[in-house]
């Protein structure tokens, strides 16, 4: 009984274009729209940065990926990327903004369906801060102060190096001794020998001298 009444219900499904059309529309054909989910509008951005969306809608031809500065008045657009097949939720393209100059500039998504519209998205005001620092997007509390207790500085305070004289310290390990220094005794002991060497020089002199004076008298 079960078998022909399933049996019936297929019949039906084929010869009734009304149960047909019901059955198809329970699931969804309609893909997602076109979309850049990163960056985000006021995100600040550095370095090479990856963009990601979605392009994979029924209908496409081509799409185009471009940029501009946020205060440009001619309205000039810059390329990025262009594409010739859908992407479906990837990297639409890695974006080099080291080449920019820091400011506030605006994506746009361009997709060219088959009937020659163009549908697009823009993502505003993306901040490429390479060269400058990064501003603070929520501001920092301020810190109030309570009867009775000492209000913390609202600075921070900047440490200074004061550079210190280093002094020797007589006698100390770290101090080492000089191999060229002479002591009292040695000075004296060095006297003693440089007087007793001319000492002997002049008695040499004075014997020589003799000895060629009575040489010469007995000739």
């Amino acid at each position: 009984m079960l078998r022909s009444l399933c049996l019936l219900l297929l019949i039906l499904y084929g010869f009734i274009p009304g149960m047909r059309t019901a059955a198809q529309e329970l699931t969804p054909t309609s893909a997602p729209p076109i979309a850049i989910y990163s960056p985000t509008p006021g995100q600040a951005l550095q370095g090479i940065v990856s963009i990601e969306g979605n392009i994979a809608v029924d209908g496409f031809q081509s799409a185009d990926l471009s940029f501009t500065y946020i205060s440009e008045p001619r309205d000039t657009w810059f390329l990025i990327r262009e594409f010739t097949e859908p992407a479906s939720d990837e990297t639409l393209a890695e974006w080099d903004t080291t080449t920019l100059t820091d400011g506030e500039y605006t994506l746009r998504l361009t997709v060219t369906m088959a009937d020659n519209s163009q549908p697009s998205i823009t993502v505003v005001q993306v901040r490429v801060r390479n060269y400058t620092p990064i501003e603070t997007d929520t501001p920092v509390p301020t810190a109030t102060s309570v009867p009775g207790n000492t209000p913390a500085p609202s600075t921070i305070p900047t440490l200074t190096d004061t550079p210190v004289p280093l002094t020797a310290t007589p006698g100390s390990a770290a101090e080492p001794t000089n191999p060229a220094e002479l002591t009292s005794q040695e000075i004296s002991s060095s006297l003693g020998k440089g007087a007793l060497a001319v000492l002997t020089a002049f008695v040499v002199l004075g014997l020589y001298q003799a000895i060629r004076k009575l040489i010469r008298n007995r000739g």
